[in-house]
């Protein structure tokens, strides 16, 4: 059998604010295999996203081990640990993070001239992910003059650029309408299904979740049902 691509064992993370201490994750287990779409899902305020920046590395732990194919990523210094994070994983948030004074096609491309590929390459693989996203012909609008939609389009462009295997994305959906979201999910979905990149998204919406092959379920900062059966109480 292939190794998962993600293990999460025993994660801890507490928010120290000197005068109360807040267990925002208490001894989160979790694998995803390689080529996998998981949805984690729960109420508001129950460390969902707070396990997608440890997990991806955006944020440190205090206590346990996360594994991303095949590397401990906690044990890397910080700018080891960017590097990996920009060679191999992309990421999708809810409200864009475009820089509003570049076109799509330099917002796309932006991360591979930060890690020093070749302008004219990075521009040629920039337009290339703007046309697998249906959005090259907009490839010189400002974000301003995008829809929602467009601009998540162009936020799913800059997050494969790199061809990562691991995709994060949090509350992809959230300030789309819903055929705009439906949409979105189906390029998302395609994408996972014929690139076999794994896809971690955080989402309050049963419309995202069901499209998942699995939903990771948490209460409390602790994952109560991980989709395979094993269900804990919080």
């Amino acid at each position: 059998m292939p190794e998962p691509i993600i293990t999460a064992t025993g994660i801890h993370k507490i928010y120290d604010t000197g005068t109360v201490k807040v267990n925002a994750l208490r001894g989160v287990d979790l694998t995803v295999e390689r080529g996998e779409m998981v949805a984690i899902m729960g109420p508001s305020g129950c460390g969902k996203t707070t396990m997608l920046n440890c997990l991806s590395g955006l944020d440190e732990i205090d206590i346990g081990q996360v594994v991303i194919d095949g590397v401990v990523l906690h044990d890397l210094p910080d700018d080891e640990r960017s590097n990996y994070r920009a060679r191999n994983m992309g990421f999708v948030f809810q409200l864009y993070n475009l820089l509003p004074v570049l076109s799509a096609v330099e917002n796309v491309e932006l991360p591979l001239l930060v890690s020093g590929v070749n302008p004219a390459d990075a521009r040629k693989r920039s337009m290339n992910l703007l046309e697998l996203v249906g959005l090259s012909e907009r490839a010189q609008h400002l974000p301003g003059e995008l829809s929602g939609g467009q601009r998540q389009r162009v936020t799913i462009a800059r997050a494969l650029v790199n061809n990562p295997s691991i995709v994060w994305a949090d509350e992809p959906t959230g300030d789309l309408d819903s055929e705009t979201a439906s949409e979105i999910m189906d390029m998302m979905c395609k994408l996972n299904s014929e690139n076999g990149q794994s896809f971690v998204l955080v989402t309050h919406s049963d419309d995202v979740g069901v499209r998942a092959h699995r939903i990771v379920r948490m209460r409390d900062g602790a994952i109560v049902d991980d989709g395979n059966g094993n269900i804990t109480k919080s």
